[in-house]
């Protein structure tokens, strides 16, 4: 099973802080990030950036916005892609992510959701 872990974080804490207290906290990602790659069981793995945009359909034609189009003091900063067995697994491996193995991440909200991913595979 594949599933769609979202890295949440809370934007205003984390720009509120010093630059370089920030880039401290980034140099204890990397051997996390070596145990969470060391699991075979990470497809990708990406930092998203914060501009954003929102497609809607209205009166049949695209409309494009400016987002992000839910309103809250967290948003997504990263995605990865696992394969794993079942929920439990991918707890499991989820947990090695830097998002919830360092410390002072808690005091800007870093989190993560992990979503079952059910999709079709073109048989064309």
């Amino acid at each position: 099973m594949k599933f769609l872990c979202l890295g949440y974080l809370n934007s205003e804490k984390m720009d509120a802080r010093p630059k370089d207290e920030i880039e401290a906290i980034m140099q204890e990602c990397p051997p996390h990030l070596e145990k969470f790659y060391g699991s075979g069981q990470v497809i990708l793995d990406a930092g998203l950036s914060a501009e954003t945009k929102c497609l809607r359909l209205a009166r049949g034609n695209l409309k494009v916005m400016d987002g992000p189009f839910i309103e809250s003091k967290e948003m997504i900063g990263s995605a990865f892609l696992i394969e794993a067995q079942d929920m439990e697994e991918a707890i499991r491996i989820a947990s090695l992510h830097p998002a919830v193995q360092i410390g002072a991440g808690e005091q800007f909200g870093w989190g993560i959701e992990i979503r079952p991913i059910h999709y079709y595979e073109s048989r064309g």
